[in-house]
């Protein structure tokens, strides 16, 4: 007879055997249907999963089948002189939030990047970080200059570059004197690029100088390793244009907007915005008021940039209807959704009903109201990814962090805070209850003892009932106008009674 455990361990060796026998196409499409939490469970099964999990190939085929998020970011802020720390939330594609905040970002950190599941985040230290929010895996990057004054997060971009399968991020370094102090805070000659891995940062002169007043307006994306941002077109009469810079191959062109996006009509300013769509880049532009830009006075039009070849096409995409430009970046369309800010702090996501590139709102759908916030909100794509990050740990600026426990108790002290306000004026409500409670109580004890002194049995039962409805009305206004009817009835009852003859 053979043991019933040395039969369940024969059974669990066959089965071994045989999913390790599986061909490895079978292998990837089981774990490509699996959530990614549990994928990164199995990871952890045995070695060959292990390696087979974060086989560069698998990594990659993850990628292209992981659903899209929308990340949104809530920058640091003081509002009200109460300190908000930075923040972010996920959307998914049924309009349903994440039930924790992005645990990776830290309460002084600012977004700048977002690309196959990796953030890129500006720390007011002297590094970089770039984090795997589903993983957990960060790396700390030295910053291309130290202590530079007028630095900001604005300034830098994160990207991958899907021909050289490298992860790149970009910065604009303003002219400086040799002092290190910027000598013109507007203008730009140089940018530094550094690839995940390597031990330097490389500064790459621009062409033509450009102006960062520009770039803050309209904003710069970078799209499949390539950057690209609004410039005055010197050579058309001053003219818009948009600059282009492949971050690998380090070349710069010009590209020229459609005629119809340089008309000002009744001479109204008009504004632009560079932005992403689908995959690529576009513009969208509008005229606004003479007085208050922020008021729109014409539709505002996109436009998606497409690549033919060495060609490049500009399509017509829509004709947004919208009275202010709330127009969030670098990604405000999702799953065929614009995402919409008031001014009122609401966030919604509205479907795009369209013909003729004109677009209405069909179906309107609140997402949050991020009060007491101001504007400083970004919208980014976003995935769970198995790129790791360990990887590139052996790069000469690659830094540890001198203070890395203890920052999520900063993070959540404002929180903490307003909480501990609630549950005090929770605690101060349920004693103020506490104590109506007990005088009701106290009410209802002394009225019963002058109920004997009623002979009409109807009368006495009667006014019985209603002292005993005195417990329940916790409100003072409610106890003091039964207390007082009370009081009448008994009052004109025992009136009655010496009456009598």
């Amino acid at each position: 007879m053979v043991p019933e455990e040395a039969r369940s361990n024969n059974k669990r060796q066959k089965d071994e055997r045989t999913i390790y026998c599986l061909p490895s196409d079978i292998i990837e499409r089981v774990f490509l249907t699996l959530p990614f939490s549990t994928l990164l469970r199995c990871a952890r099964v045995c070695k060959q999963w292990r390696n087979f999990i974060h086989d560069p190939e698998f990594v990659a085929s993850q990628l292209q089948h992981a659903p899209q998020y929308a990340l949104l970011f809530f920058q640091q802020e003081t509002v009200s002189r109460q300190r908000c720390p930075s923040d972010a939330i996920l959307v998914d594609e049924a309009l349903s939030q994440s039930t924790c905040a992005v645990p990776v970002i830290g309460p002084d950190e600012f977004l700048f990047g977002s690309c196959n599941g990796l953030l890129a985040l500006y720390t007011k230290t002297s590094t970089i970080k770039i984090a795997n929010f589903s993983t957990g895996q960060c790396l700390h990057l030295e910053k291309p200059v130290k202590n530079l004054r007028g630095d900001h997060f604005s300034l830098y971009t994160f990207g991958f570059h899907p021909a050289t399968k490298q992860y790149k991020i970009t910065h604009f370094l303003r002219d400086c004197t040799q002092t290190g102090r910027p000598h013109n805070n507007d203008n730009v000659s140089i940018i530094q690029v550094y690839t995940l891995g390597d031990e330097k940062w490389k500064d790459i002169p621009i062409p033509i100088a450009l102006n960062l007043n520009t770039v803050r307006n309209s904003g710069v994306v970078n799209n499949d390793g390539t950057l690209y941002w609004l410039t005055e077109d010197m050579i058309a009469n001053c003219r818009h244009a948009i600059m282009s810079f492949d971050v690998s191959k380090e070349i710069f062109a010009r590209i020229q907007l459609p005629e119809v996006l340089q008309d000002s009509a009744h001479g109204y300013p008009r504004r632009y915005w560079i932005r992403e769509i689908d995959g690529k880049m576009c513009i969208a532009t509008a005229q606004t008021h003479r007085y208050v830009p922020r008021w729109l006075v014409s539709k505002i039009h996109v436009w998606t940039l497409d690549h033919n070849k060495s060609e490049h096409m500009w399509n017509h995409k829509y004709n947004i209807h919208l009275s202010s430009d709330c127009i969030l970046g670098p990604n405000f369309v999702h799953w065929d959704r614009i995402i919409i800010r008031p001014s009122n702090g609401d966030l919604f996501a509205s479907e795009f009903s369209r013909e003729n590139y004109d677009t209405n709102f069909s179906k309107t759908v609140m997402l949050l109201n991020f009060s007491p916030r101001k504007h400083n909100l970004q919208s980014h794509n976003c995935v769970k990814s198995l790129v790791r990050l360990d990887i590139f740990k052996k790069a000469g600026i690659v830094h540890r962090p001198k203070q890395w426990e203890g920052w999520e108790l900063k993070k959540w002290q404002f929180w903490e805070q307003n909480l501990y306000k609630i549950e005090t004026m929770w605690c101060r409500v349920h004693q103020e209850e506490h104590k109506q409670m007990a005088f009701a109580q106290s009410m209802r004890i002394e009225l019963n003892r002058l109920l004997p002194r009623i002979s009409d049995d109807a009368m006495r039962q009667y006014i019985g009932i209603k002292i005993d409805q005195i417990l329940p009305a916790f409100s003072n206004q409610a106890m003091a106008q039964a207390m007082a009817s009370i009081g009448d009835m008994i009052r004109n009852a025992t009136h009655d009674q010496f009456l009598m003859p």
